[in-house]
This record gives structure tokens, C-alpha cells and sequence, in this order.
């Protein structure tokens, strides 16, 4: 390998704008190791055209992403790079509007219920009576986000198979779900009421009744930031004098997969007394 048709490391990060250092951890990581290093000085030596990979590798680390997916971008042929970025990028938006609720959800309990009358909405509607199938579990606040809709993937295909889903999907939960309870949680799917008796699955009626209920976001739904929902809408019930009468739940009305962190995607409610 002829040396003058190489760069000293020196002149290579200069013209990639890396620091000497930098380069010595990439060539550690694998990521971007020299062309050439003498066997006598040890000095190390880039091909000029490695350069588009060394600004490659500036521009992702300021994106914050980590040494192993810089690696798997660099590796990977154009549209599959492009796809990672975007795939690692829509991680990182989630992370933070996760963290921007949580941040929110933290004012609102230190606040009490004076940080939660500026945060949340709360209306009121009717809810007719429901015949729904339903699947219960115990369970933990991290088996939670996998259960529900592995339930409901259980449950669609046998509404579906019996006139279809006659309203939105709900998520009862009959005891708390934090560290120190697991619920039980259960999944309901409204089906068509003339079908009862007839449906290969448990199914019960779930009674009319007036609900107060919040609208939450995506993100707002992370744990432990949810809370501050529930929150909200039984410190509203407590101020208009309504008496709740069933378990809270979560009403889900949008495909889950399909929405981004800032979408509407489920609401909050509680039965109350008429």
C-alpha cells in the first residue's frame, strides 16, 4: 500500500473534523479502523475516500445515536441505512415525549390537584348498555403494554367472526396496577347484543351509565404518567359532587400501531352515579 496515497491520521481528522481520540474509538468499535498502520512508528493511515463514512459517522453520533446502531447504519446499503435512521430517530421522539409527559405528570403531583385542572379536560357522555366479550389477568405495570394488545388480538378475531365490533374497546381495571398490586386488568370488546349466549368466548352485559372521561395522547399514556389522568378525572368528580360507581377503564378508539406519539389514543373514564 503506497503511503503518500494515504492521509497521516492528522490530516484524516482535520478534513473529517474528528479528533484523534474519536478516530481511536471508532477503530475499537470496528467502525472505521485505518487502511494502513506502520509497523515501526504505529502511525495510522486513511484512504481519502473513507471520509464520507467518517462524516457519516459525525453526523449520527449528533443524533446521540449509539456506537452499535452507528455500526449497523454503516454496514447496511443506502435504503436500509435510511430506513434505520428514521427507525432509530422515531425511538428517539417517542423517549422524549414519553419523558416531556412524565416531566409533566411530576408538576402535577407536586402541584396536587392544582397542577391537574390546567393538564386535563373532563367531559361527560353516555354509555348505552354493552354485551362484551372479555379476557382477565393479573398483572404487572411492565406485562401490561404486551398483554392488551395480545388480548385483543385474541378477541377481534371472534368479534369479527360474530357481527363485528359493536364500539370502542375497553381495558377495566377491577384493583390497581403498580408495584405493589397486579390489578386483575380486563379486556373488553363490545359485540352485537343479539348475540348473547351464542359467542365461543367469556362475554358479560356491561350496564348504561354516565362516564367522565379525559382524552390522553400517546405518550401521555406511559406509566407512570397515566396516573396523573386517573388522577384528574376522580378530583373532578370529588369538586362536582359525583359519585363514581364502577372500576376506572381505558377506552381505546384508534389502531394502537397506527398513531404517533403526539395522536389522541385512548380515554380515561369512570362510571358515575346519574
Amino acid at each position: 500500500m503506497e503511503e503518500e496515497a494515504l492521509l497521516s491520521i492528522g490530516a484524516f481528522a482535520r478534513r473529517a473534523r474528528l479528533s484523534h481520540k474519536a478516530l481511536r474509538l471508532y477503530d475499537r468499535h470496528g467502525l472505521l479502523p485505518p487502511d494502513h498502520v506502520d509497523a515501526v512508528t504505529g502511525y495510522r493511515y486513511y484512504r481519502e475516500g473513507r471520509l464520507a463514512a467518517a462524516r457519516l459517522i459525525v453526523r449520527l453520533r449528533g443524533l446521540d445515536m449509539p456506537l452499535a446502531d452507528v455500526g449497523a447504519v454503516l454496514a447496511a446499503p443506502a435504503p436500509e441505512a435510511a430506513r434505520l435512521v428514521a427507525e432509530y430517530w422515531d425511538g428517539v421522539e417517542r423517549r422524549h415525549a414519553a419523558q416531556r409527559e412524565l416531566a409533566a405528570h411530576l408538576r402535577i403531583h407536586l402541584l396536587g390537584d392544582e397542577g391537574s385542572t390546567d393538564m386535563y379536560e373532563i367531559q361527560e357522555r353516555e354509555v348505552p348498555q354493552q354485551l362484551v366479550l372479555t379476557e382477565q389477568r393479573h398483572i404487572t405495570p411492565e406485562e401490561l403494554p404486551d398483554w392488551i394488545p395480545a388480548a385483543l388480538g385474541r378477541l377481534a378475531p371472534v368479534a369479527e367472526a360474530h357481527g363485528g365490533f359493536f364500539g370502542d374497546p375497553f381495558v377495566v381495571y377491577h384493583g390497581e396496577v403498580n408495584e405493589d398490586s397486579d390489578g386483575p386488568v380486563e379486556l373488553c370488546v363490545p359485540v352485537d347484543p343479539a348475540r348473547a349466549g351464542r359467542l365461543p368466548a367469556a362475554s358479560r352485559t356491561e350496564p348504561a351509565h354516565t362516564q367522565a372521561y379525559t382524552r390522553l395522547t400517546k405518550a401521555q399514556t406511559a406509566y407512570p404518567q397515566i396516573l396523573s389522568a386517573y388522577d384528574a378525572v376522580y378530583a373532578w368528580a370529588q369538586r362536582e359532587a359525583r359519585t363514581t360507581t364502577a372500576a376506572p377503564r381505558e377506552v381505546y378508539f384508534v389502531d394502537w400501531s397506527e398513531i404517533g406519539p403526539a395522536d389522541p389514543a385512548c380515554d380515561i373514564a369512570v362510571p358515575l352515579a346519574d
